[in-house]
Protein backbone atom coordinates (compact mmCIF):
# COMPACT_ATOMS: atom_id res chain seq x y z
CA UNK A 1 0.00 0.00 0.00
CA UNK A 2 3.12 2.02 1.02
CA UNK A 3 4.26 2.10 -2.66
CA UNK A 4 1.20 2.73 -4.54
CA UNK A 5 0.70 5.47 -2.46
CA UNK A 6 4.58 6.73 -3.05
CA UNK A 7 3.65 6.27 -6.98
CA UNK A 8 -0.10 7.90 -6.13
CA UNK A 9 1.77 11.16 -4.64
CA UNK A 10 4.51 11.28 -7.67
CA UNK A 11 1.67 11.40 -10.57
CA UNK A 12 -0.08 14.18 -8.51
CA UNK A 13 3.43 16.11 -8.30
CA UNK A 14 3.63 15.56 -12.42
CA UNK A 15 0.25 16.72 -12.70
CA UNK A 16 0.72 19.82 -10.18
CA UNK A 17 4.16 21.04 -12.28
CA UNK A 18 2.09 20.53 -16.03
CA UNK A 19 -1.12 22.61 -14.61
CA UNK A 20 0.98 25.31 -12.65
CA UNK A 21 2.89 25.73 -15.74
CA UNK A 22 -0.06 26.10 -17.94
CA UNK A 23 -1.77 28.70 -14.88
CA UNK A 24 1.71 30.28 -14.83
CA UNK A 25 1.80 30.89 -19.06
CA UNK A 26 -1.68 32.62 -18.68
CA UNK A 27 -0.82 35.23 -15.70
CA UNK A 28 -0.32 35.85 -12.54
CA UNK A 29 -4.35 35.57 -11.97
CA UNK A 30 -4.68 32.39 -13.37
CA UNK A 31 -1.54 31.26 -11.37
CA UNK A 32 -3.11 32.68 -8.00
CA UNK A 33 -6.31 30.54 -8.88
CA UNK A 34 -4.45 27.77 -9.28
CA UNK A 35 -2.95 28.25 -6.15
CA UNK A 36 -5.98 28.95 -4.33
CA UNK A 37 -7.54 25.86 -5.93
CA UNK A 38 -4.18 24.04 -4.19
CA UNK A 39 -5.01 25.55 -1.04
CA UNK A 40 -8.32 24.40 -1.01
CA UNK A 41 -7.25 20.37 -1.58
CA UNK A 42 -4.78 20.65 0.84
CA UNK A 43 -7.57 21.74 3.02
CA UNK A 44 -9.68 19.60 2.00
CA UNK A 45 -6.69 16.29 2.97
CA UNK A 46 -5.86 18.17 6.45
CA UNK A 47 -9.87 17.85 7.36
CA UNK A 48 -10.02 14.38 6.04
CA UNK A 49 -10.94 12.73 9.04
CA UNK A 50 -12.93 15.54 10.55
CA UNK A 51 -14.79 15.82 7.53
CA UNK A 52 -16.04 12.01 7.18
CA UNK A 53 -17.04 12.38 11.13
CA UNK A 54 -19.23 15.01 9.98
CA UNK A 55 -20.88 13.12 6.88
CA UNK A 56 -21.23 10.24 9.05
CA UNK A 57 -23.27 12.49 11.90
CA UNK A 58 -25.57 13.62 9.04
CA UNK A 59 -25.56 10.21 7.18
CA UNK A 60 -26.68 8.37 10.12
CA UNK A 61 -29.25 11.01 11.32
CA UNK A 62 -31.25 10.66 7.52
CA UNK A 63 -31.05 6.98 6.69
CA UNK A 64 -29.40 4.86 9.37
CA UNK A 65 -32.47 2.41 10.10
CA UNK A 66 -34.08 3.54 13.93
CA UNK A 67 -34.99 -0.28 15.11
CA UNK A 68 -30.88 -1.48 13.66
CA UNK A 69 -29.55 -3.83 16.26
CA UNK A 70 -26.21 -1.81 16.31
CA UNK A 71 -27.27 2.09 18.13
CA UNK A 72 -26.64 4.77 16.02
CA UNK A 73 -23.82 6.01 18.49
CA UNK A 74 -22.30 3.19 18.49
CA UNK A 75 -22.01 2.69 14.84
CA UNK A 76 -20.18 6.23 15.19
CA UNK A 77 -17.56 4.67 17.37
CA UNK A 78 -17.13 1.97 15.17
CA UNK A 79 -17.03 4.08 12.48
CA UNK A 80 -14.58 6.30 13.91
CA UNK A 81 -11.81 3.65 14.66
CA UNK A 82 -12.28 2.35 11.44
CA UNK A 83 -11.33 6.02 9.67
CA UNK A 84 -8.73 5.95 12.54
CA UNK A 85 -6.92 2.47 11.25
CA UNK A 86 -7.09 3.20 7.81
CA UNK A 87 -5.17 6.41 8.28
CA UNK A 88 -2.85 4.64 9.97
CA UNK A 89 -2.75 1.31 7.73
CA UNK A 90 -2.48 4.12 4.53
CA UNK A 91 0.63 5.74 6.19
CA UNK A 92 -1.75 9.06 5.51
CA UNK A 93 -1.21 9.46 9.76
CA UNK A 94 2.24 8.90 11.50
CA UNK A 95 2.02 6.81 14.68
CA UNK A 96 3.44 10.10 16.63
CA UNK A 97 0.36 12.01 15.15
CA UNK A 98 -2.20 9.11 16.31
CA UNK A 99 -0.58 8.98 19.99
CA UNK A 100 -1.44 12.86 20.42
CA UNK A 101 -4.88 12.41 18.65
CA UNK A 102 -5.51 9.56 21.37
CA UNK A 103 -4.52 11.94 23.60
CA UNK A 104 -7.20 14.44 22.55
CA UNK A 105 -9.89 11.95 23.05
CA UNK A 106 -8.83 11.45 26.36
CA UNK A 107 -9.08 15.05 27.07
CA UNK A 108 -11.88 15.49 25.47
CA UNK A 109 -13.94 12.43 26.85
CA UNK A 110 -12.95 13.89 30.02
CA UNK A 111 -14.49 17.37 29.22
CA UNK A 112 -17.56 15.64 27.83
CA UNK A 113 -17.87 13.44 31.06
CA UNK A 114 -18.27 16.97 33.22
CA UNK A 115 -20.40 18.80 30.64
CA UNK A 116 -23.10 16.11 30.60
CA UNK A 117 -23.37 15.46 34.44
CA UNK A 118 -23.65 19.54 34.98
CA UNK A 119 -26.71 19.93 32.06
CA UNK A 120 -24.71 22.07 29.30
CA UNK A 121 -26.05 19.34 26.96
CA UNK A 122 -26.76 15.82 26.07
CA UNK A 123 -26.94 12.74 24.44
CA UNK A 124 -30.48 11.81 23.70
CA UNK A 125 -29.52 8.31 22.18
CA UNK A 126 -29.39 4.81 23.60
CA UNK A 127 -25.77 3.24 23.56
CA UNK A 128 -23.58 0.57 24.74
CA UNK A 129 -19.97 2.15 24.24
CA UNK A 130 -20.40 4.85 26.34
CA UNK A 131 -19.14 6.38 29.92
CA UNK A 132 -21.87 7.57 31.75
CA UNK A 133 -23.64 9.78 29.70
CA UNK A 134 -21.39 9.97 27.46
CA UNK A 135 -20.90 7.98 23.70
CA UNK A 136 -17.17 6.92 22.81
CA UNK A 137 -17.52 8.49 19.75
CA UNK A 138 -17.59 12.05 20.95
CA UNK A 139 -14.18 12.08 21.91
CA UNK A 140 -13.81 11.17 18.23
CA UNK A 141 -14.95 14.51 17.35
CA UNK A 142 -12.24 16.64 19.70
CA UNK A 143 -9.89 14.20 18.62
CA UNK A 144 -10.46 15.32 14.58
CA UNK A 145 -9.16 19.29 15.59
CA UNK A 146 -6.44 17.71 16.35
CA UNK A 147 -6.04 15.49 13.64
CA UNK A 148 -6.86 18.43 11.23
CA UNK A 149 -3.62 20.85 13.14
CA UNK A 150 -1.34 17.93 13.01
CA UNK A 151 -1.78 16.63 9.32
CA UNK A 152 -1.73 20.76 8.31
CA UNK A 153 1.10 21.56 10.05
CA UNK A 154 2.77 18.65 7.55
CA UNK A 155 1.07 19.62 4.89
CA UNK A 156 1.81 23.41 4.50
CA UNK A 157 5.03 22.81 6.18
CA UNK A 158 4.43 25.70 9.33
CA UNK A 159 6.94 27.97 9.90
CA UNK A 160 6.72 30.72 12.68
CA UNK A 161 8.06 33.72 13.21
CA UNK A 162 7.85 35.29 16.77
CA UNK A 163 6.58 32.47 18.79
CA UNK A 164 5.73 32.79 22.08
CA UNK A 165 7.37 30.67 24.56
CA UNK A 166 6.62 27.17 25.12
CA UNK A 167 5.89 26.95 28.13
CA UNK A 168 3.67 30.08 27.84
CA UNK A 169 1.25 28.67 25.49
CA UNK A 170 1.06 25.30 27.84
CA UNK A 171 0.42 27.39 31.14
CA UNK A 172 -1.99 29.37 28.80
CA UNK A 173 -3.40 25.73 27.52
CA UNK A 174 -3.50 24.56 31.03
CA UNK A 175 -5.67 27.56 32.62
CA UNK A 176 -7.84 27.58 29.37
CA UNK A 177 -8.93 23.69 30.15
CA UNK A 178 -9.25 24.51 34.11
CA UNK A 179 -11.44 27.25 33.11
CA UNK A 180 -13.83 24.51 31.11
CA UNK A 181 -14.45 23.20 34.57
CA UNK A 182 -13.95 25.96 37.30
CA UNK A 183 -16.40 28.81 35.34
CA UNK A 184 -19.74 26.53 36.50
CA UNK A 185 -18.41 27.68 40.27
CA UNK A 186 -16.07 30.37 39.88
CA UNK A 187 -16.31 33.68 38.26
CA UNK A 188 -15.60 33.00 34.18
CA UNK A 189 -11.62 33.91 33.15
CA UNK A 190 -12.64 33.82 29.73
CA UNK A 191 -12.10 37.63 29.49
CA UNK A 192 -8.80 37.41 30.89
CA UNK A 193 -8.11 34.32 28.63
CA UNK A 194 -9.25 35.86 25.58
CA UNK A 195 -6.63 39.18 26.62
CA UNK A 196 -3.97 36.71 27.53
CA UNK A 197 -4.20 34.42 23.94
CA UNK A 198 -4.04 38.38 22.09
CA UNK A 199 -1.07 39.32 24.03
CA UNK A 200 0.73 35.60 23.47
CA UNK A 201 -0.02 35.18 19.61
CA UNK A 202 -0.59 38.23 18.27
CA UNK A 203 3.05 39.53 17.52
CA UNK A 204 3.56 35.79 15.82
CA UNK A 205 3.31 35.03 12.45
CA UNK A 206 2.96 31.52 10.39
CA UNK A 207 4.50 31.09 7.37
CA UNK A 208 2.75 28.23 5.32
CA UNK A 209 3.63 27.09 1.91
CA UNK A 210 0.46 25.39 -0.88
CA UNK A 211 3.25 25.23 -3.94
CA UNK A 212 6.74 26.49 -3.87
CA UNK A 213 6.64 29.67 -1.76
CA UNK A 214 5.54 30.22 1.37
CA UNK A 215 2.80 32.80 2.78
CA UNK A 216 2.65 34.48 5.44
CA UNK A 217 -0.48 35.38 7.64
CA UNK A 218 -1.14 35.98 11.08
CA UNK A 219 -1.41 32.41 13.23
CA UNK A 220 -4.44 34.41 15.69
CA UNK A 221 -6.36 35.16 12.53
CA UNK A 222 -5.66 31.04 11.94
CA UNK A 223 -7.18 30.16 15.17
CA UNK A 224 -10.22 32.26 14.23
CA UNK A 225 -10.63 30.41 11.07
CA UNK A 226 -10.74 27.39 12.02
CA UNK A 227 -12.73 28.38 15.07
CA UNK A 228 -15.67 29.20 12.79
CA UNK A 229 -15.52 26.12 10.90
CA UNK A 230 -15.74 24.59 14.13
CA UNK A 231 -18.54 26.30 14.75
CA UNK A 232 -20.06 25.32 11.83
CA UNK A 233 -19.51 21.42 11.96
CA UNK A 234 -21.24 22.28 15.51
CA UNK A 235 -24.17 23.19 14.08
CA UNK A 236 -23.90 20.18 12.08
CA UNK A 237 -23.94 17.92 14.68
CA UNK A 238 -26.83 19.45 16.73
CA UNK A 239 -28.97 19.43 13.51
CA UNK A 240 -27.98 15.89 13.28
CA UNK A 241 -29.36 15.02 16.82
CA UNK A 242 -25.99 13.61 17.32
CA UNK A 243 -26.02 15.63 20.59
CA UNK A 244 -28.52 18.95 22.07
CA UNK A 245 -28.67 21.97 24.02
CA UNK A 246 -30.91 22.24 26.62
CA UNK A 247 -31.98 25.21 24.66
CA UNK A 248 -32.81 22.43 20.94
CA UNK A 249 -34.76 20.57 22.99
CA UNK A 250 -38.06 21.59 21.67
CA UNK A 251 -36.78 22.76 18.29
CA UNK A 252 -33.48 23.11 17.04
CA UNK A 253 -32.05 26.69 16.17
CA UNK A 254 -28.34 27.86 15.22
CA UNK A 255 -26.10 27.12 18.08
CA UNK A 256 -25.29 31.35 19.42
CA UNK A 257 -22.50 33.13 17.55
CA UNK A 258 -21.30 33.63 21.41
CA UNK A 259 -19.86 29.83 21.24
CA UNK A 260 -16.60 31.05 19.02
CA UNK A 261 -15.04 31.94 22.01
CA UNK A 262 -15.09 28.64 23.35
CA UNK A 263 -13.91 27.23 20.29
CA UNK A 264 -11.18 29.57 19.92
CA UNK A 265 -9.83 28.73 23.42
CA UNK A 266 -10.04 24.64 22.71
CA UNK A 267 -7.59 25.83 19.68
CA UNK A 268 -5.42 27.40 21.89
CA UNK A 269 -5.32 23.95 23.54
CA UNK A 270 -5.42 21.27 20.50
CA UNK A 271 -2.51 23.88 18.64
CA UNK A 272 -0.08 23.57 21.78
CA UNK A 273 -0.75 19.64 22.15
CA UNK A 274 -0.15 19.44 18.56
CA UNK A 275 2.97 21.75 19.14
CA UNK A 276 4.66 19.35 21.84
CA UNK A 277 4.56 16.40 19.23
CA UNK A 278 7.03 18.95 16.80
CA UNK A 279 8.78 19.81 20.31
CA UNK A 280 10.38 16.78 20.70
CA UNK A 281 14.34 16.80 19.10
CA UNK A 282 14.18 15.49 15.48
CA UNK A 283 10.28 16.53 14.78
CA UNK A 284 10.39 19.68 13.33
CA UNK A 285 14.18 21.45 13.74
CA UNK A 286 14.68 25.22 14.38
CA UNK A 287 11.19 25.85 12.14
CA UNK A 288 9.16 24.74 14.75
CA UNK A 289 8.10 25.62 18.48
CA UNK A 290 10.96 23.68 19.88
CA UNK A 291 13.58 26.51 19.12
CA UNK A 292 11.59 29.31 17.75
CA UNK A 293 14.10 32.31 17.19
CA UNK A 294 12.07 35.56 18.42
CA UNK A 295 12.89 38.65 16.39
CA UNK A 296 12.16 42.19 15.65
CA UNK A 297 10.95 42.31 12.17
CA UNK A 298 13.48 45.39 11.99
CA UNK A 299 16.57 43.45 12.51
CA UNK A 300 17.58 40.55 10.56
CA UNK A 301 18.20 37.56 12.58
CA UNK A 302 21.63 36.22 12.16
CA UNK A 303 22.34 34.06 8.73
CA UNK A 304 22.67 30.96 10.63
CA UNK A 305 19.18 31.37 11.98
CA UNK A 306 17.65 33.14 9.12
CA UNK A 307 14.25 30.97 8.02
CA UNK A 308 14.31 29.38 4.28
CA UNK A 309 11.44 32.35 3.47
CA UNK A 310 12.55 35.80 5.50
CA UNK A 311 10.29 37.57 2.85
CA UNK A 312 6.61 37.81 2.92
CA UNK A 313 7.10 35.92 -0.51
CA UNK A 314 10.09 34.18 -1.22
CA UNK A 315 10.81 30.79 -2.92
CA UNK A 316 11.15 27.87 -1.53
CA UNK A 317 14.23 25.39 -1.74
CA UNK A 318 12.16 22.43 -2.16
CA UNK A 319 12.46 20.76 -5.80
CA UNK A 320 8.76 19.56 -5.83
CA UNK A 321 5.57 21.11 -4.18
CA UNK A 322 4.93 18.89 -1.02
CA UNK A 323 1.55 17.24 -2.23
CA UNK A 324 0.58 14.64 0.37
CA UNK A 325 1.79 11.47 0.61
CA UNK A 326 2.51 9.07 3.10
CA UNK A 327 3.02 9.66 6.79
CA UNK A 328 7.12 9.96 7.34
CA UNK A 329 7.35 6.56 9.97
CA UNK A 330 9.30 8.24 12.71
CA UNK A 331 9.57 11.38 14.28
CA UNK A 332 5.65 12.22 13.53
CA UNK A 333 6.35 14.91 11.08
CA UNK A 334 8.77 15.80 8.16
CA UNK A 335 12.17 17.36 9.05
CA UNK A 336 12.87 20.56 8.02
CA UNK A 337 15.66 22.89 8.50
CA UNK A 338 16.77 26.38 8.01
CA UNK A 339 18.90 27.54 5.24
Amino acid sequence: MEGSLARCAGVLVRLDRRLGRRAQARGRLAAGLYEFFCFGLKQASACLFGGLMVALLLASWRWYPRDAWLARYDFLTLAALAIQGILLAAKLESREEAKVILLFHAVGTAMELFKTAVGSWNYPEPALLRLGGVPLFTGFMYAAVGSYIARAWRLFDFRFDRHPPFGATVALAAATYLNFFTHHFLPDARPLLFAAVAWLFGPCRIRFRVRRAHRRMPLLLGFVLVALFIWLAENVGTLSHAWLYPSQRHGWHVVPPAKLGAWLLLMIISYVMVSALHRRPGAGGRNHPAALHFRDSSSPPPHAQRPECSRRIAPSKVSTPNWPGPSPTKGGARKTTSS
